[in-house]
């Protein structure tokens, strides 16, 4: 038996899941804190429009809330069919981690951003990156035999959601050249399919 070190560490999948959870839950909670109470000495009427300007930062919030979510529930799914680790797999799920992080930020440049098309172009860049390393997750799990199950068709159907979305995905981006709320419309109806499958996607 081999005990070298490459070997025998990052072996626990509870502990992946564990830190997942953790970052996810840091990131959705920091993403409303971008979101700043405005400062009006004045009447209701002021005070309600300025309410309503913050209306635009209250949709990305719900736009990147989603999208943590839907991640979220895309490697819980992947983990409930992965029963082992490697150090390898460890570092993939903590590079995807990363990017689940720094969502907070490419959410606070759109909403501060909003009409223009590199900063819908810097959010789409970090959905596109998740998407990447949650493929990649996946296939390199199927690959070294850490899936527990031998269904073929469980890996088809996570491998091919993933690229469905993403190219769903980059229509929404490139929507958003033409007009950047058209883009973040287009993803936000793309998500509420993937989280509530108001059309069927297998």
């Amino acid at each position: 038996m081999d005990n070298s070190y490459n070997n025998i560490a990052g072996r626990d999948t509870g502990r992946l899941i564990a830190i997942s959870d953790a970052v996810f839950g840091v990131a959705m909670t920091l993403l409303v804190l971008e979101i700043k109470v405005p400062e009006v000495k004045g009447t209701d009427k002021e005070l309600m429009m300025a309410f309503l300007g913050l209306l635009p930062k209250f949709m990305v919030y719900f736009l990147s809330f989603m999208t943590a979510g839907i991640f979220w529930m895309g490697q819980s799914a992947q983990f409930d069919h992965i029963r082992k680790s490697d150090r390898n797999l460890s570092w993939i799920t903590l590079l995807f981690l990363l990017f689940v992080a720094v969502l907070p930020f490419t959410t606070a440049f759109l909403g501060d951003y909003l009409d223009h098309k590199f900063a819908l172009g810097l959010y789409w860049f970090n959905i596109f990156l998740l998407g990447l390393i949650l493929y990649i997750n996946w296939s390199y799990a199927e690959r070294k035999g850490l899936v527990s199950d031998t269904d073929k068709q469980i890996g088809t159907a996570i491998k091919r959601r993933i690229v469905t979305a993403q190219t769903l995905y980059l229509l929404g981006a490139l929507l958003g050249l033409i007009n950047p709320y058209w883009g973040i419309g287009v993803i936000i109806i793309i998500q509420l399919n993937y989280a509530f499958a108001v059309i069927s996607n297998k």
